[in-house]
């Protein structure tokens, strides 16, 4: 455990840390003479750069090992195969990871190479119990702190998709032709909520690491929810409200490509104003994302479907989605998120001006 005398942290970041099992150590602080914050402490396991070597890296992975505390013996405090290994409790594992295999209690030279096979999964019956992967581990506790740490409120709102649908018709091969890229509905969405981002600067805040301070960004930093086999990602498209809607497209596609095959750089997940998360691809009629921190809110996307509504004194059929927008009550008021859904609905029913 740390020396509570030489690290220098504020309470909560010292609750924190005891419940992550987090050495304070090694966390560096964003405060005055490096203080540590609770946010530091948040953010340390999911931003923190760990120095490994790939052997390392591989056979951690492989067995499900947690090496976020772990010092290394290499140059500069690199995590090395021996580091890792002692972290392994299975004996006849260890000794094949060594080159040593078990007999008898008692240790024999052995030349095979170690078997890099995933760790074994313990069945009973119907049931397995398989351990949490380290990606797993760090988005339990991001998203515990985001859940129980923030008063949110959610706000639902009903679009007609009808003419922003249209609209991706008939721009869509005219983009294909220059970027080499296929526009999808989340990207015309996307560029909707960014310009009306601008307009509302409470819905694309946050709170500075003390709480004390609402930061109000005059830029979008648009993260963007990725979901995987493996867990959750979330990139960021850096200086979207920069972007036209072939820029974005473009940037978009990169980063989720990067994203799949797991290339992105540590800056590409960090610095984000405001989030999308969306499902409307496996046909969610409707759902809550929960708040990708430091943001003030998070728009959750459901699937579009035909629908009958009234539109003057007629019954039409309309193709309707659902769309979410979940709100850290300490920054934004029930108001200001209605005004901001209400734009958004104006700007996405009628979206000639996403072109100028």
């Amino acid at each position: 455990m740390e020396d509570r005398e030489l690290v220098r942290a504020t309470p909560a970041a010292r609750a924190l840390a005891e419940r992550m099992g987090v050495d304070l150590n090694n966390v560096m602080g964003s405060g005055y003479k490096g203080r540590i914050h609770k946010d530091d402490v948040a953010n340390w396991n999911f931003e923190a750069k760990v120095h490994i070597s790939p052997l390392a890296k591989s056979i951690a992975e492989y067995h499900n090992l947690d090496i976020s505390s772990l010092k290394g013996s290499g140059h500069n405090n690199k995590i090395m195969k021996d580091d890792v290994v002692k972290l392994i409790t299975d004996p006849a594992l260890k000794a094949a990871l060594t080159g040593v295999a078990v007999k008898d209690n008692k240790t024999v030279e052995n030349t095979a190479k170690a078997s890099a096979a995933p760790a074994s999964v313990a069945a009973s019956g119907d049931t397995e119990v398989v351990p949490l992967t380290m990606m797993r581990k760090i988005i339990a506790k991001r998203m515990s702190e985001s859940y129980f740490s923030i008063p949110s409120f959610i706000v639902t709102v009903e679009f007609d998709m009808t003419e922003i649908l249209a609209l991706r018709k008939n721009v869509m091969d005219a983009i294909l032709e220059k970027t080499g890229k296929k526009a999808t509905v989340t990207d015309f969405i996307s560029l909707a909520v960014i310009r009306t981002l601008m307009k509302h600067k409470a819905i694309n805040a946050s709170l500075n690491k003390e709480g004390t301070e609402i930061i109000y960004h005059n830029y979008v930093n648009l993260a963007i929810a990725v979901g995987m086999d493996e867990g959750l990602l979330v990139p960021v498209v850096k200086n979207a409200d920069k972007m036209s809607l072939s820029e974005l497209v473009v940037a978009m596609k990169d980063i989720t490509s990067r994203t799949m095959s797991k290339k992105l750089l540590p800056d590409e997940q960090t610095g984000s104003t405001f989030t999308i998360s969306n499902l409307g691809m496996y046909g969610v009629d409707q759902f809550t994302a929960i708040i990708n921190q430091p943001n003030a809110a998070i728009l959750s996307v459901s699937s579009a479907k035909k629908q009958a509504v009234v539109i003057g004194d007629e019954i039409k059929i309309r193709p309707m989605m659902k769309m979410s927008i979940t709100c850290d009550h300490r920054i934004i008021d029930g108001l200001a998120a209605a005004k901001f859904m209400s734009d958004l609905k104006a700007l996405i029913e009628n979206p000639l001006s996403l072109l100028i």
